[in-house]
């Protein structure tokens, strides 16, 4: 069975690290969602302005594009895919695809975002992601994990769910 496969949630949330861990013990190529970033993308959030939508959407189409590519064959990518309608776009490219949502208590991220090294979010846009999140509760094929666990707990749960087990 091949999967496509997007990991989401606010950044902060481990995204990366859990992505890789999933797509390694798959076999499956793994891409993160800031390789799609245009460069004004990254200066505006680099700068502390968060995204708009008129921002994202070319974004998020570079990300569906992706996943549209790997239909038939798999792959992991990481996207923060914060509203339904983000997650609907990414649907129309990939009507197949399994979000696996990374959620957790904003003050355990934005700590985890502080103690980040080398990446162009800054910490104090962890709020405006928080506030633009509309959880994927309900939707068809979300597996939702909570962060408080180590990233090998949340892949290992992640792979079960993905493979027929339940979250």
């Amino acid at each position: 069975m091949t999967h496509l496969v997007v990991v989401m949630g606010v950044s902060g949330a481990g995204k990366s690290t859990v992505g890789g861990r999933i797509a390694a013990a798959l076999g499956l190529p793994f891409a993160d969602a800031d390789e799609f970033h245009p460069v004004a993308n990254i200066a505006k959030m680099s700068s502390g302005q968060p995204l708009t939508d008129d921002d994202r959407w070319p974004w998020l189409a570079a990300i569906g594009a992706h996943l549209a590519a790997h239909r038939g064959r798999g792959c992991v990518v990481t996207c923060s895919a914060l509203k339904r309608a983000y997650r609907d776009a990414l649907r129309q490219a990939a009507p197949d695809l399994r979000l696996v949502f990374l959620s957790g208590d904003p003050a355990l991220v934005a700590a985890r975002q502080a103690a980040r090294q080398g990446h162009f979010m800054p910490p104090s846009l962890v709020a405006s992601q928080f506030a633009t999140l509309e959880a994927p509760a309900g939707e068809e094929g979300a597996i939702i994990l909570d962060v408080a666990a180590t990233p090998e707990e949340l892949a290992q749960t992640a792979l079960a769910a993905l493979q027929g087990g339940t979250p």
